[in-house]
């Protein structure tokens, strides 16, 4: 049972990060009012959400009892591939992470926010929304036995 459910809350923070990633692009391609902010940081909320799931559920299920185990993984060329995309999202989430840090604390002490950024932000996030959805891909390719490499 708790292998069903840490592979299905796996699966449910991909739709999760897809779709908050790709709100996150669209609010911070609109007004950036306080309306605007306060969708931005609703979205990002929710990404956060989704990669705390999927760090949480990912290494129960890479260094738990609950799969194959991590040598099968460690093995496997889609998951290789799954975790080079992990990566890169984590490393292009650095400056937004920080700079959207920066505007919820200047909204918190009645400061203006410099959303300069925002554009570039959100052309970061549809990129992050590309790596997600071949993420996806990957976990379809490792869910049919793809990626093991032939003896």
């Amino acid at each position: 049972m708790m292998h069903w459910l840490l592979a299905a809350a796996h699966l449910l923070a991909l739709g999760i990060g897809l779709g908050a990633i790709w709100g996150r692009r669209r609010a911070l391609r609109g007004t950036l009012d306080p309306a605007g902010l306060r969708a931005v940081f609703y979205a990002d909320n929710w990404w956060g959400l989704a990669f705390l799931l999927w760090l949480s559920t990912g290494l129960a299920r890479l260094f738990g009892t609950f799969e194959k185990g991590t040598t099968y993984y460690l093995q496997n060329h889609a998951f290789l591939g799954k975790m080079a995309c992990l990566g890169l999202i984590l490393a292009l989430e650095l400056w937004p992470m920080v700079a959207l840090i920066r505007w919820r604390i200047a909204i918190g002490s009645g400061r203006t926010v410099d959303t300069r950024h925002a554009g570039a932000f959100a052309r970061i996030s549809t990129a992050q929304a590309v790596l997600v959805v071949l993420m996806v891909l990957a976990a379809a390719a490792m869910a049919r036995g793809l990626g093991m490499p032939h003896e």
